[in-house]
This record gives C-alpha cells, structure tokens and sequence, in this order.
C-alpha cells in the first residue's frame, strides 16, 4: 500500500509552506526535498506526445513509476524507452480509452501488475473548433468528443477510485481548460466535455474528501502541440509549450490544489458573473473576428479542426 499524506483539509497550507518556505531553504542548505511523487505510482494517459509525453517524464524525474497510457504503442515504447535511459521507471500501456471494455481491462491488468495507482492524470483528449452554423449536420462530432474528453476518463477514474479511498491516499489531476471559464465560441463541444470533466471532478473530490483522495481541474490556456495545427489563426498566437504545460501538471500533483489556471481566465469568469452581457458582447465580436479554419470548414477533406485545449 501507498504511504500515507497529510490530511485533505490541511493540503493547501502544508503545499504553500512546503513550496515557498522549507524547499528553497533547503534548496540554499545543499539539501534540497524529494519531492511528493516520489516512490509514487502516477498514471498519465495520452503519454505518447506533448503534454501527456512532457507531464511523463518531469514525473518520472520526480521519482515515480510513470505508466504510460494512449493508443499508440509504438509511441508509447519510444517515450518509456526515453524515460528509462534518463534513468527513471515507465511502463507503456496501450489502450482506446474510448473503448470501455479496454479501459476495464486496463484497470484489472494495471491493478494485478502494480497494486494500486497514487496518482492519475486525465490528459489523453481531442480539442475541435468549429462553429455550429458547420455543426447541424454532425452531431458525431459532439459525441465522439464526450466519449474521449468525459466518458473515457470518468470510467477510468472510477475503476481506480476504490483502491485509492481503500488505501486512503490518491489524487486526480484533470487537464482540462480555461475555456470552463470564458465560454469561448465556436468550441461548443469541446467546452461541453471538458465543462462536465471539471464538474465531476470536483464533486468527486467532495464525496471522497475523508478518504484524502483529492481531485485537481488545471484549465489550460493554449498549448502549441499538433492539436492546434489545423487551425490558421494559432499558428502565431501566444502558446504554452508542452514543458511548460507538464510543469502546471506536476505542480497540481505535487500541491493538490482544487484548480489551476490563469489570471486572464479567471478575470473572464469574473467578468462573466458580473457583467455577463457584456461578456456576450466581446465573445460575439470575437467570434466575428476571428473565423473558422479551412478544414472546419470542410476545405480540407477528412480532418477536423483541431482546437488548443483552450
């Protein structure tokens, strides 16, 4: 069994002293901390590239046995061999976490093989933007994205779940995005999904407060990773890398806070309670502003527009 942590209720405190008093003495003493990962057992999925891939080896380097999940296994393989000759520990899982009855099996064969999973990180996902004036006629679109974004890793945290309360130690990172927050158009079913994965997450965390399982929702500005290639208007705005996103996901590991986010998200959230018809107004204009992608569009044969997680 896992070693247990603090107490849920003094997380926030004991992370912020630890963070920002203890570790940069310690740090300035020659002795700096382990971190909390380490010796841990923490699952990412979607670990075959960018943040996913990223957010599996700062883990690693932390410590933990990282087991890598996405379809991919020839991608997986590539990283966990990475991970390995940089000296940490990684395990390639392949899995359609689309498919229920794969990700049921994953749970059962990671369960037999590794006893019991500390941590879990809800990466793996697809981002679409396309505005619904392109959308009437394909409500698979709204479909297969809560099948990837919501279903898949709900059923995958509820299979893990029960050994985590059991064992009284667990947390769930939930990659999300800052779109929860502003409501932006032409993400309708992107927003939807990752809306419902947030709001899971925290009332999971509520009901399994006592068992000190907690939950984490980091809402994600965007990341300039392959999803956001196909659409034009990205290709020069500002962007995360990949690194910088997995240091987010680590932080949220580390700390358990119950979000992560930015200042500009929060601001609109703020906005959009105080003022929420002016916060409609600038959506509109914005929307008007920027427009739909070729392949939203349906110039490019066979592709989707691909969104930030944003």
């Amino acid at each position: 069994m896992a070693r247990p942590l603090q107490s849920p209720l003094l997380i926030s405190p004991r992370a912020v002293v630890r963070r920002h008093l203890v570790a940069p003495v310690a740090r300035l003493a020659g002795h700096p901390l382990p971190s909390p990962l380490s010796g841990r057992t923490v699952m990412v999925t979607g670990a075959s590239s960018g943040v996913g891939e990223a957010t599996a080896k700062l883990v690693a380097e932390r410590g933990a046995t990282v087991l890598l999940v996405a379809r991919r296994q020839e991608h997986l393989d590539r990283v966990v061999q990475e991970i390995q000759e940089a000296g940490g520990t990684a395990f390639g899982l392949s899995c359609d976490l689309t498919d229920g009855p794969a990700v049921d099996a994953l749970v059962a064969r990671v369960l037999d093989e590794h006893g019991h999973v500390d941590m879990l990180v809800n990466n793996a996902g697809r981002s679409i933007r396309r505005s619904l004036k392109y959308s009437y006629g394909r409500m698979h679109d709204f479909e297969r994205t809560m099948a990837i974004n919501y279903f898949g890793p709900v059923r995958l945290t509820l299979g893990l779940l029960p050994t985590m309360r059991e064992q009284r130690f667990g947390h769930v990172v939930n990659i999300v995005t800052w779109g929860v927050q502003l409501k932006a158009p032409k993400f309708a079913a992107y927003i939807a999904s990752k809306t419902a994965l947030d709001t899971f997450g925290r009332i999971a965390g509520r009901e399994a407060w006592h068992d000190n399982v907690t939950f984490t929702n980091v809402r994600l500005s965007l990341v300039r990773t392959d999803m956001i290639v196909a659409t034009e208007a990205y290709r020069h705005a500002p962007a995360k890398t990949p690194e910088q996103a997995a240091a987010l996901v680590v932080r949220a590991l580390e700390d358990r806070p119950l979000t992560l986010g930015s200042t500009v998200s929060n601001v609109g959230e703020v906005l959009g309670l105080l003022a929420p018809r002016l916060m409609d107004a600038l959506m509109a204009a914005t929307d008007r502003r920027v427009p739909d992608s070729r392949a939203a569009r349906g110039a490019v044969a066979g592709r989707d527009s691909s969104g930030s997680g944003a």
